[in-house]
């Protein structure tokens, strides 16, 4: 079966899917990933077919980090002035509508060379949704958050604390509602184009949610359990994971780091905190000071850097070969990171940004493996520090984190996508 994947955003948005779409080449099917330009050699060296959407997360304004981040808007930003107030949420909204407004075009080009089945991401799903209709393909979701309304929790990208049943529900809905107006007028010019008739983009939704489309979401159920008020059709299988290629080893440098001295604490923001490397860094290194710890510092797109006997600064790594080495991990709670982390048994000091990070820092908290969140825009030193501390001594923390580690381990979610795309090839 001739599969596409599509996903977009920053890498914590794409980098899945190349382990899910690994395991499903190796399943037997051929497999290519739609995602921005950017992200060719990540594809190609996954061993999948690469197709360019049209938004480059680094560069373009209209496709920041973390655009799957609850609202299939692709409205991120790690800048300072994208988290500010009202006029913040404005700027975010108008960056979405960017997106978006070039993404459907970007899904039909990537779908042209021919498939037999989609599966969509979160970013990808609302307008994907009309581009499986007029190619009369199955087609399922491939989430890496929990986007349908529910009266279990808020919306992902709403604020962490709950309404109560009701109130959750109806926020959900009306977020929905919020994403389908976002999404109006792309989906009316792609639906021009694909030759469909004219329909809403919310009724677009309500037929999926009527005929039961499946989703199947990409989370562990040990930090978030499925909903019980879900619909059919809605499922949590478990993370996929980035690949890996088999054999990979940390750089000699990294290794002998890690072997010089006790565990280090990891510190990244991912795709986070663009232009805040310098004020970041030096903030990072007095708190690691203070604390007394090792640091390991990723660049990422903030730019960290610190050099010292007890420092290292690197680049992009493989979560799986370096997170379990270390003491602690310091980062913005993306969704990736967020597991990644707790698959390694390390607590976790949450430092969200925006988006759906705050929600899954909350949720790391919650089950006992990560410290008490603090705010992006109100880390300072001295709570950094502090959060550093508990997470190096405190064995509850560490306790809890083995624990969901050791459930983890028992999941495969890139199995059970297989398992979904077997049904969904034989019309069940």
């Amino acid at each position: 079966m001739r599969i596409l994947i599509t996903a977009a955003g920053s890498h914590g948005d794409v980098a899945p899917y190349t382990g899910l779409g690994a395991h499903l080449r190796a399943a037997g099917h051929e497999v290519a990933l739609a995602a921005p330009e950017c992200f060719a050699t990540l594809v190609g060296d996954s061993g999948l077919d690469f197709r360019p959407l049209p938004a480059d997360p680094r560069s373009d304004p209209g496709a920041g980090p973390d655009t799957g981040a609850g609202t299939g808007a692709g409205p991120g930003t790690g800048t300072r002035a994208g988290r500010r107030g009202t006029g913040g949420r404005t700027s975010l909204l108008a960056r979405a509508a960017a997106f978006i407004d070039r993404l459907g075009d970007g899904l039909a080009d990537a779908a042209a060379p021919g498939a037999d089945l989609l599966l969509l991401s979160t970013t990808t799903a609302p307008l994907g949704w009309h581009l499986a209709e007029a190619l009369r393909l199955p087609s399922a979701g491939v989430y890496l958050q929990p986007v349908l309304p529910t009266r279990a929790f808020p919306p992902v990208v709403g604020g962490t604390r709950s309404l109560g049943p009701w109130g959750n529900l109806l926020a959900g809905a009306l977020g929905q509602r919020v994403v389908d107006r976002l999404h109006a007028d792309a989906a009316r010019r792609l639906r021009e184009r694909l030759g469909l008739p004219a329909r809403a983009q919310g009724a677009q939704r309500r037929r999926r949610e009527q005929r039961n489309w499946p989703v199947l979401h990409g989370f562990s159920p040990s930090l978030l359990p499925r909903p019980a008020d879900w619909r059919p059709g809605l499922d949590v299988v478990g993370n996929w994971w980035p690949y890996a290629p088999a054999g990979a080893h940390l750089p000699g440098e990294v290794e002998d780091f890690l072997q010089a001295g006790p565990p280090a604490v990891f510190i990244g923001f991912g795709s986070m905190a663009a232009g805040d490397g310098e004020r970041l860094s030096e903030l990072a290194v007095r708190a690691l000071r203070r604390a007394g710890v090792r640091g390991l510092l990723q660049s990422g797109w903030a730019g960290l850097a610190a050099a010292g006997d007890d420092l290292l600064t690197v680049g992009e790594l493989p979560h799986a070969h370096v997170l379990p080495r270390t003491a602690a991990v310091v980062h913005h709670c993306g969704a990736g990171t967020s597991a990644a982390g707790l698959r390694a048994g390390v607590p976790a000091v949450p430092v969200p940004v925006l988006a759906d990070q705050p929600f899954w820092a909350a949720r790391l908290a919650r089950i006992g493996a990560a410290t008490a969140p603090v705010p992006f825009a109100e880390l300072t030193v001295d709570r950094l520090a502090a959060g550093i501390r508990r997470a190096v001594t405190e064995e509850s923390l560490r306790r809890k984190a083995r624990a969901a580690a050791r459930a983890m381990a028992t999941e495969d979610g890139a199995a059970r996508v297989a398992e979904a795309v077997e049904r969904l090839a034989d019309g069940r």
